[in-house]
């Protein structure tokens, strides 16, 4: 289904989002009053370059606990399928991402299968920009 919507998203593109430039070391401004809604903020630059759909929206990340004194951040994420070709990439991606918040120290990302991605999990957002709705 995918493969009848999919963009793809460039090299500028990606490194804007959540890879951050050549080094990954560009402080990542956005917007939220929380530390919470600065991590969402910036997981919704992440973006699978195959899919025109950040991976918040697309409702691959499943948990996001904050420590905020330590400045630690710990995802739980999936994946649309096991053997997806940016396994091994994305959750590198999601992790530069939220590490270039300022407040954060340390991001780790575990990627989970369990319970398996469905559509349901895709935001309205989504949905629409995938012409779903």
């Amino acid at each position: 289904m995918f493969e009848r919507i999919a963009r793809f998203i460039d090299k500028e593109e990606l490194d804007q989002a959540g890879n951050g430039g050549p080094d990954g070391d560009t402080p990542l401004e956005v917007e939220g009053d929380t530390l919470e809604e600065r991590v969402i903020a910036a997981l919704r630059t992440v973006y699978d370059p195959e899919i025109p759909v950040n991976l918040y929206d697309l409702g691959l990340i499943y948990k996001i606990v904050i420590h905020e004194a330590s400045g630690k951040v710990d995802i739980d994420m999936t994946l649309t399928a096991p053997a997806c070709p940016v396994a091994g990439s994305m959750p590198g991606m999601v992790a530069n991402a939220v590490r270039r918040l300022e407040e954060v120290n340390e991001v780790n990302v575990e990627l989970v299968w369990d319970p398996p991605w469905t559509m349901d999990r895709m935001s309205d957002e989504a949905r629409l920009e995938l012409g779903m709705l």
